[in-house]
This record gives structure tokens, sequence and C-alpha cells, in this order.
């Protein structure tokens, strides 16, 4: 069956700098981003996009990162899941960026998409999302919420996954006050004091969730400064040396954060998670703004 094309939003006509590319079809995920033509989101492999998770960037909803070996413990009871990212056992990024989305709404710099979750193997709880995207000058805004569907409170998170190019001299900066550290198997353990970073993105070698972050990312490098900005004080940054794209990923919570606070005994909001009573809404908002910065890095 042929891919069905992208939508295109482009607000160069109305003075901006921007054009992005959007695949509702395909978990509601940016296919890409330019600023003047230049990428800012990594682009497709040169095959196509098969899934979400191979593009620029795509939602994370009803939780992001991973739950840990696909059991969600919630209010007394494992509810098991489906392990979506094998070999790995775990379930990972929610279930937003594996269904199509609506369009309910387009214009030439703005779109509004949604899709409908029924209760099932990979999320055990209903629940309604809406995505919106504006390109407003050199900014892309990036709206995601979600409304909880089930006669029952529910845990709830969001979060947006983007690939930003990371070229030569590329330099990544942001603040935050503490770093969650990972096992072998790629689930947090424990939270050390972190200032954040300030450093040579092409030496990062990191899959880790900030928290406390002060709200700000900035991506500099010869070609353009990305800042990446969200009201939430999780950040998960994910690259290697070998790889030419930096995960910089906005969240609502901690990795494993159901799941931490179910073996740890806390309540849901010391790590993030949400708790939505029936029909009670979350929201989170994200913007990309680009410009092109003389001087050093900062």
């Amino acid at each position: 069956m042929p891919h069905a094309p992208a939508l295109i939003l482009d607000n160069t006509a109305a003075g901006g700098d921007l054009r992005c590319a959007v695949r509702p079809d395909l978990g509601g995920c940016l296919a890409g981003l330019w600023w003047r033509g230049e990428p800012v989101l990594r682009l497709p492999p040169p095959e196509g996009l098969a899934q979400a998770r191979q593009s620029g960037s795509y939602p994370l909803v009803p939780y992001s990162n991973r739950i840990g070996h696909a059991v969600l413990h919630w209010q007394g009871t494992g509810h098991p899941l489906v392990n979506n990212n094998a070999p790995e056992p775990h379930a990972i990024h929610g279930v937003g960026w594996q269904a199509p989305w609506q369009v309910l709404k387009q214009g030439p710099d703005h779109l509004l998409m949604a899709f409908e979750h029924p209760a099932d193997a990979a999320w055990p709880f209903a629940f309604d999302a809406s995505q919106t995207l504006r390109l407003r000058g050199n900014t892309l805004e990036l709206t995601l919420g979600m409304t909880n569907q089930s006669p029952h409170p529910v845990p709830a998170g969001l979060g947006w996954h983007p690939w930003f190019v990371k070229r030569a001299g590329a330099h990544l900066a942001f603040e935050a006050t503490a770093r969650w550290e990972v096992g072998p198997d790629k689930l947090p353990t424990h939270r050390t004091p972190s200032t954040g970073l300030h450093a040579d993105a092409k030496l990062l070698d990191l899959d880790h969730c900030f928290e406390g972050w002060c709200g700000l990312v900035t991506l500099r490098d010869p070609v353009m400064t990305v800042r990446v900005r969200s009201n939430t004080a999780y950040l998960v940054v994910c690259t290697q040396p070998q790889r030419d794209s930096v995960a910089i990923e906005p969240v609502s919570h901690a990795n494993n954060a159901i799941n931490l606070q179910h073996a740890q005994g806390r309540a849901p909001a010391e790590l993030g998670v949400r708790t939505l009573a029936p029909g009670e809404s979350l929201t989170l908002q994200m913007s990309i703004e680009i410009s092109h910065d003389e001087g050093d890095p900062a």
C-alpha cells in the first residue's frame, strides 16, 4: 500500500522561515522541519518512514519512555502491556505514536489532530488525545493534550520525542537539578544531583532523564541556534558519539515513574505522574525556536 503524503505547513508566504511536514496517519509524527531550507530535525531514512519512531519527532501519550518489563502497576493491580520495543522487555513511549491521528483542522501554517484510544492490551484505560501545531515566525509551537475517558482515575503523562540534527560544532546547554541514573536494562535506578549540561554534543553518550529542568534547552552550531522550551520540569536527552542526531525530549514525568512510585510507596505526583479523574484533562506545551546567533556557544 502506498504511503500517505505528508501534510505541509509553510509560513514563508507570511514572512516566516519555516516549513514542516506532518504524517497524521503515522502517529501524528513530524517527517521534517526546515528553517531557511536547512533541516532542524533528522530526516526520514532513504526508503521512507515505516513507523513514527523513525521520524523527526513524535508525540508521547499517555506516558513517556519505558514502563519496566511491560507491566503497569496501578492502584494495587498489575496490568500486562504490549512489549512494543523488542528485544527489550519493556513497553515504551505510550500508544499515540502507533495510532493514526485524524485531522480536524488545517491551514497553511497550523494543524489540529486527534485520536481516540479504547482500553486494550496496549493501555488498559480509555482516553482521547489532541495535538496542535502552529508555525509563528521562526517558531514551531506545539500543544499536546489527553482526557481520561475511563470511569475511574488513571495515570497520565505526556511528551514529545524530537531528534535534532547534530552538526559539527554543536553545543548543548540547559540547567537542571538532578539526573536519573540508569541500569543495564535502561531503567532508572537512582537520582543524583546535576546542574544540567553545557557540552559539545558530539562527545555526549547518554540516555537519561533530568529533573528540575529550567524549561529551556539551547542547541547551537555554525548553521543555526535551536531553543526548545516547555512547561515541564523533566527532560530526556539521548545521543551517542556515532549518532548524527540528538533527542531532546520535554516530558511530564520521570522514566518508569508509575512503577517507581509503586515500588517505593510514593504518591504519583512525586515523580511527575498525573492522576486524572474521569473526564479530567492534561496538557503540555513545547516550542522550537530557530535563529542564527553570532558568537561563542552559551
